[in-house]
Formats: C-alpha cells, sequence, structure tokens
C-alpha cells in the first residue's frame, strides 16, 4: 500500500469567458454609422428608426446621431438614433 497519494489532474481550473453583455451606448450619446449599441441575448431591446439587429441580437447603429430609449404600447424598449438635419 502506498503512503502518498498519486499525483492527478486537477478538478478545477476550468471557466469560460465571460460575454461582455448589456448596453453599450446610452440615451443622449453621439453614435457613428456601425456602433454597437447593445449586446444581448434575445430581443430584449427593439430596433428602431436607423437601428438595426444583427444574428446574435446585437442592436447597431445605421446613421450617424443621437440615442433615443422609448417604452412602447406593450412596454418593450425601442432604440432609434436621430440624425441631425441638414440646412441648406
Amino acid at each position: 500500500m502506498a503512503h502518498k497519494k498519486g499525483s492527478g489532474s486537477t478538478k478545477n481550473g476550468r471557466d469560460s469567458q465571460s460575454q461582455r453583455l448589456g448596453i453599450k451606448k446610452y440615451g443622449g450619446q453621439l453614435v457613428t454609422v456601425g456602433n454597437i449599441i447593445v449586446r444581448q441575448r434575445g430581443s430584449r431591446f427593439k430596433p428602431g428608426l436607423n437601428v438595426k439587429l444583427a444574428k446574435d441580437y446585437t442592436l447597431f447603429a445605421l446613421a450617424d446621431g443621437k440615442i433615443i430609449f422609448k417604452k412602447n404600447k406593450k412596454n418593450q424598449t425601442t432604440i432609434s438614433i436621430i440624425t441631425k438635419k441638414i440646412e441648406l
């Protein structure tokens, strides 16, 4: 019988990387085309004007402008971007 414990592998040391979800740009902030606004699982926030929903439910900007968060009648939060009007 052995008096020393054999050196086996450890059972801990596995952990997944964090997904870094959440709101990246807040209401009133200025964004440029392609900026990520929200990273989410499922469509908790809905895309509005000048915002597009990606395959992984990420919302990103389609135009330069200011972000607006609004609740609709179904109590869903939509995110829109208001662009600057060009005056000639």
